[in-house]
């Protein structure tokens, strides 16, 4: 069932879950990739989403309500989402709501290009150059996890790399990683995790 998250004067929907009957190999589950009842990077973004919500048209907050009311038909649901996208192409919680519906549908390609939008995205209302590898540590507060857009660049490039890793790339994903790291060195989105997944893959590789 879906949730509902609230924040600048508009109400989201998202489901709190993967739905009943799609894909659910040991690579996706949260307990091997992100630590026990850990949620994927972009779901904690979730609440930044809702609560950088103003702005939404409320055309477009109708959509991501109808994609979320029809998620089990896949093309209307989609149909819905990317109606939103019309409306609101670059609307925080729109990207976030194809992002889901991409990653929970499998459909990874399409997931890492919108999280590389989300990125973008962060970066420009940031000030920061949009490509993430150009971005320091003393460009924005990345230490202050109470700051949403910070913490929307910093859970959008977590997401662009365990994409990576789930397709293959790990030499793109590592260097995500490791952006993370210095622009997060206590490490309050969890980048260890996924360093500690690659270097496990490494080892394997090795033997």
């Amino acid at each position: 069932m879906p949730f509902r998250l609230s924040g600048g004067g508009k109400t989201f929907f998202f489901y709190d879950r993967l739905p009943k009957g799609e894909p659910q190999g040991t690579d996706m589950s949260p307990a091997i990739e992100f630590g026990e009842g850990e949620a994927h990077p972009l779901d904690d973004a979730l609440l930044t989403a809702a609560l950088l919500g103003a702005g939404l048209p409320e055309k477009a907050q109708r959509y991501l309500n109808l994609a979320a009311a029809t998620y089990q038909n896949a093309e209307v649901a989609e149909t819905h989402l990317l109606k939103a996208r019309q409306e609101a192409p670059d609307h925080a919680a729109v990207l976030i709501g194809l992002y889901r519906f991409y990653f929970y549908k499998n459909r990874l390609e399409e997931t890492l290009e919108i999280a590389q939008l989300c990125i973008r995205k962060a970066a420009r209302d940031l000030g920061l150059r949009e490509d993430w590898r150009l971005v320091s540590a003393h460009d924005a507060a990345f230490g202050d996890f109470g700051a949403m857009l910070p913490r929307f660049f910093l859970f959008s490039l977590k997401g662009y790399a365990y994409l990576n890793m789930r397709l293959g790339e790990m030499d793109e994903a590592r260097a995500a990683v490791w952006k993370l790291l210095e622009l997060d060195p206590t490490d309050k989105i969890g980048a260890k995790v996924l360093q500690g997944v690659l270097d496990r893959m490494g080892q394997d590789d090795d033997d």
